[in-house]
């Protein structure tokens, strides 16, 4: 009887034991269940720290003459917007409508007039225009031809530059002068906007026709003469998403904030009009 006794004592401890490890398993199973339903909840409601979004960048065919607006738009962007960055590559629009017809590698084009974004039907999603410009005759500092109209560009004497036919800046150029009933056979005709003041700054040319954001642009080394609203020509410039790119809710996103108050305030300091 004696070992019956001290035998069962053995078993009933071994017992008591495995009731107490059970309950201990059941608790930290039911603690780990509360500690990731407090790290989802506190992930969703930004109090804990989850998974940050992958970094995006688009990239952004823009007009010649938005690129000192667009660059400061970058930054301000990035700023506002975590983990997406914005790239651009400049150029005439004209160019820029041959690459996106040719599936250059871009989520969104902005151009400098409505025309070109018209000839991009196939290729992007709907556009709407931005910001306007105004026409300005660009002249050497000082003025030393003493150009005051458009007519004066006819002179034989001076050596005037534009835009070709083909890119925004030129066509405007040209309806401009029509309006104003002048004739001008320029002694070249530039991809670009910003090839005109260019030849003018160089001193290769003494007069082009070009935006008055790009005047400002080239800040003392060039000086502006207004051209009457008459005959002046206000330009449009539309944004549209690339339907190929890969990236349509980041491209959307900025072509939208485009027209948001931060950026009208920026195209408003590089001399654009609101849209």
């Amino acid at each position: 009887m004696r070992s019956l006794r001290f035998a069962a004592a053995p078993i009933a401890a071994a017992t008591a034991a495995g009731l107490l490890l059970a309950g201990c398993g059941s608790d930290t199973k039911d603690d780990n269940k509360d500690k990731t339903k407090d790290a989802g909840a506190a992930a969703s409601n930004g109090t804990g720290s989850a998974p940050a979004a992958a970094p995006s960048t688009i990239t952004v065919l823009a007009a010649a003459s938005l690129t000192g607006a667009f660059n400061e738009m970058s930054t301000v962007y990035t700023k506002g917007h975590k983990n997406q960055t914005v790239k651009f590559s400049f150029a005439g629009s004209q160019e820029l409508a041959a690459q996106v017809k040719q599936g250059a590698p871009a989520d969104a084009i902005a151009t400098a007039d409505t025309k070109t974004m018209d000839g991009l039907t196939a290729q992007v999603n709907q556009p709407q225009v931005f910001a306007k410009n105004k026409l300005a005759i660009v002249v050497p500092p000082g003025n030393p031809k003493n150009i005051a109209t458009l007519a004066d560009l006819a002179k034989s004497d001076l050596t005037v530059v534009l835009a070709g036919p083909t890119v925004p800046v030129g066509r405007y150029a040209r309806d401009a002068l029509a309006k104003a009933g002048v004739t001008v056979k320029p002694k070249s005709e530039e991809a670009d906007v910003k090839a005109v003041v260019t030849r003018v700054r160089m001193g290769e040319a003494d007069a082009g026709i070009v935006y008055t954001t790009d005047i400002a642009a080239a800040g003392n080394a060039v000086a502006a003469v207004d051209i009457p609203d008459a005959a002046n020509v206000v330009a449009s410039y539309p944004v549209a998403v690339i339907k190929d790119s890969k990236k349509q809710d980041a491209a959307n996103a900025f072509a939208q904030w485009l027209l948001t108050p931060e950026a009208q305030e920026v195209l408003k300091k590089y001399g654009f009009a609101a849209p």
